[in-house]
């Protein structure tokens, strides 16, 4: 099981409203607590050979839902002829390459597949978040220097 669908497990469990939930298969334990606003995951591998050591639970960290900002609708049917530019990771988004550089786009640019839209830092890995799609950038939906959840929304692209 990978990191990413342990991420997924996680926010299905939160959005579940369930308080524990235990996974077990072969070679991995995974138990996921939540209590009140915070989820805790225990993540154990088994061990390959047969051995009788077992290894200590690695914590990961918590995640903690954050109220999330009231969303402003303005009218649904103009933002459904938007694509929706999501994050595909969890980290810090920058919007520059670096402090004293220009931002990589801004509200009205036209963009084409492949531009660098943003860096998201995570565990000090910068990972450029290119467009797949072409348009015209609409809406910037989060700050520089914030942090973002995997599937948050980024940007919002016109493709016509």
């Amino acid at each position: 099981m990978d990191l990413k669908e342990i991420q997924n497990l996680i926010k299905f469990v939160a959005k579940s409203g369930a308080s524990e939930v235990k996974l077990e298969m072969k070679d991995v334990k995974i138990t996921i607590k939540t209590g009140g606003d915070e989820a805790t995951t225990f993540v154990q591998q088994m061990p390959m050979a047969a051995a009788p050591m077992m290894q200590a639970p690695v914590a990961i960290a918590p995640v903690v839902a954050e109220a999330a900002a009231p969303v402003v609708e303005n009218d649904a049917s103009e933002d459904s002829k938007y694509i929706t530019i999501k994050s595909p990771i969890i980290g810090t988004m920058y919007r520059k390459p670096s402090p004293d550089k220009p931002m990589f786009v801004e509200v009205g640019q036209t963009i084409a597949e492949g531009d660098v839209l943003c860096i998201i830092e995570a565990m000090k890995l910068f990972n450029e978040i290119e467009s797949e799609v072409s348009g015209t950038i609409v809406k910037i939906l989060v700050d520089d220097s914030s942090p973002v959840e995997f599937d948050q929304p980024l940007f919002l692209v016109d493709p016509s």
